[in-house]
């Protein structure tokens, strides 16, 4: 269901027979790209560069699935071992786990993502024969055990006929669980004893003890109290494009209540490429969700398997564990505050180097200004990890008069192809300190774009001032933010969840997106692989409404108002963003409806349909026109009885 059949991509595969999707494969090819130059192995000696690329991208999921699971066994892990990397358990909420097991998940989630998705993945090297299954238990797997020593496992009862008589025991996969038949043994191996036996090869508790560490067990360093200034909060507002509306409908319900603001009856304003007013680059992405056989989890039901701690630095050889592989820092949430931020920022651990690059352009210089700033980045992200820095952390603070903020969304996904391409972004975590983002869609893409942490500082500064000003009532700062960051958290697990993934890592970076009216040469830079399928805004475009929002708070003459621009993206407003259903298309149709009058409906159906109008473009579907063919063409009776 998400490649097109071919004789090519047909079963069987060297090592597995897959019944599911793969729905985070973009970013699992992405990261076993970007790790091959990491990749070093007695086992393949001077032959291990003909194994590159080790994902034969023209092949289905499933293909691509069997080439990361046959490289992790060629390369010295047992079958077994390489699946419970690929497909691991639920660990991080099950109480009841072994701690060598936990251990052995938790090491090995520093080193490589799950590939997550519905799976029912059956695997065997000729010696050993078994199946598991995904976290969630998404796909059925059913077996039956019989007196004459033979097993049978399919994803229904009844794939073969047996007598009731001649069965053994009969059992189903349990989620995350494996099912494994060693031939030469001659016996069934248990899941727990065969995980139990995988989980104590190596001392992963003692490495973990070593080396991961816990950001919230740094200690505090002194950093700069947040900004409770409001001409100066309003001006930092208007250079990142808040509105009122963002304030109201967005931060307000998620500062109070830590949840994901919810609303109803569709959305009738433009879409980003055909409003007359600037955009976030966000908005002209839509996020893609579980459709035909792939279904979609329920995050608040299903809390136990979803996870989404995450981890900041550099990645180590895939085939050789060692004790450096989980030299990491752990995070409880992808959401910074301000004192998490300046941890990083003044960290000083033996294995961390951290390296602040600026993400500003010269706001008046239009595409050759954003063009060059932008090449300034990777480059100076290049030297910075070729210097040993594997903590990168990409900062719009300092906009001024004369600099603007590069879009956040342009310059991390940029910079993650970049380095994906050079084979260097395995050797580094991304962090960004920005003043853009406030909505979840906006964490979402970052993140889903390759993002490992997001500070969104410019969202503290108007949560105090909003209290400040009476916005918000009854509640401090340190839980407003507090609250911000859970709604945060919560509205991504959902996100996620539409698409049936269930943990952070593997969603960041899979691009689980498609874009609406970018370029093809910008996403083929900056986006690479998403897919668009109308082209729209490049470069320029995208410098000159950063330009404008820029010039909205930096006016070259006059004061830059009291107040933010209302917004109107959710609600009609005089002076906000255009709506197909607004006062006067509303009247119309009232007055039809209840006079019965034709005329009247014509003209609200004419203002509804057609969208050609510069002033009312908003669907792609309102600016199609039908043009009569000269000389009238040809009727379709005719057409049709010509090729009969």
């Amino acid at each position: 269901t998400n490649t097109f059949p071919s004789w090519e991509r047909a079963h069987p595969y060297r090592y597995v027979i897959h019944n599911g999707e793969i729905n985070t494969l973009r970013g699992n090819v992405n990261w076993m790209k970007t790790r091959e130059a990491l990749i070093d192995s007695g086992v393949f000696d001077d032959d291990l560069a003909k194994l590159f690329p080790i994902i034969e991208e023209d092949g289905s999921d499933s293909a691509m699935f069997d080439n990361c699971l046959e490289f992790l066994h060629l390369g010295g892990r047992s079958l077994p071992h390489a699946l419970m990397m690929m497909i691991p358990e639920p660990w991080e909420r099950h109480e009841n786990m072994s701690d060598e097991k936990r251990a052995f998940y938790e090491f090995h989630a520093c080193m490589m993502e799950p590939w997550d998705g519905p799976a029912s993945v059956a695997f065997t090297d000729g010696s050993v024969v078994g199946a598991a299954l995904d976290r969630n238990g998404l796909r059925p797997s059913r077996y039956y055990v019989t007196k004459d020593d033979r097993i049978i496992m399919g994803s229904e009862v009844g794939v073969l006929e047996v007598d009731d008589e001649n069965v053994l025991h009969k059992g189903r996969l349990q989620p995350g669980r494996m099912f494994l038949v060693d031939t030469k043994a001659g016996r069934i191996i248990a899941d727990e004893e065969l995980k139990h036996s995988v989980a104590i090869e190596h001392p992963y508790r003692q490495w973990l003890d070593d080396n991961l560490v816990d950001l919230h067990e740094i200690p505090d360093v002194p950093h700069e109290s947040i900004v409770r200034d409001h001409e100066t909060i309003l001006q930092h507002q208007q250079a990142f494009g808040f509105t009122f509306e963002d304030l109201r409908v967005q931060l307000g319900p998620m500062a109070r209540d830590a949840v994901w603001p919810t609303g109803s009856m569709g959305n009738d304003a433009p879409l980003a490429v055909l409003s007359d007013r600037p955009h976030l680059l966000y908005n002209y992405f839509k996020q893609l969700f579980a459709q035909v056989t792939n279904p979609p989890i329920d995050p608040i039901r299903e809390e136990l398997v979803t996870a989404t701690e995450t981890t900041l630095g550099a990645e180590r050889n895939l085939l050789e564990p060692e004790p450096a592989s989980c030299r990491q820092i752990r995070l409880d949430s992808p959401s910074l505050t301000d004192a998490e931020m300046e941890k990083l920022k003044t960290l000083d651990l033996p294995g961390f180097q951290v390296q602040v690059l600026p993400m500003l352009f010269t706001a008046d210089g239009g595409e050759a200004a954003l063009r060059a700033a932008l090449d300034q980045l990777f480059a100076d992200a290049e030297a910075a990890i070729d210097g040993g820095a594997n903590i990168l952390i990409l900062s719009d603070r300092g906009v001024n008069e004369k600099l603007a903020a590069i879009p956040a969304l342009l310059a991390s996904a940029g910079l993650h192809h970049h380095l994906i391409r050079s084979g260097k972004r395995s050797r580094t975590g991304l962090v960004l300190e920005t003043g853009e983002p406030r909505e979840v869609h906006h964490f979402c893409l970052l993140l889903g774009y390759g993002v490992n942490a997001i500070n969104p500082y410019i969202v503290y500064e108007s949560l105090a001032d909003m209290i400040d000003e009476g916005m918000l009532r009854d509640i401090d700062l340190d839980t407003a933010m507090e609250n911000f960051n859970k709604a945060v958290l919560k509205g991504v697990v959902k996100v996620m969840s539409k698409m049936g993934i269930s943990t952070f890592k593997s969603y960041r970076g899979a691009q689980i997106f498609e874009a609406v009216g970018i370029k093809k040469s910008v996403i083929d830079e900056f986006f690479t692989w998403t897919d668009s399928r109308v082209e729209g805004i490049g470069l320029d475009v995208i410098a000159e409404e950063a330009h404008r929002r820029h010039v909205a708070a930096f006016p070259r003459f006059g004061s830059n108002g009291a107040a933010l621009d209302t917004g109107g993206e959710y609600q009609w407003r005089m002076h906000g963003e255009y709506h197909l259903f607004n006062p006067k298309t509303v009247h119309l149709l009232q007055k039809a409806a209840r006079t019965n009058d034709t005329a009247a409906y014509e003209q609200y159906a004419e203002l509804i349909n057609d969208q050609t109008e510069n002033d009312r473009m908003a669907t792609l579907r309102g600016l199609l026109e039908f043009v009569d063919p000269e000389g009238g063409g040809e009727l379709v009776p005719s057409v049709d009885r010509r090729h009969e």
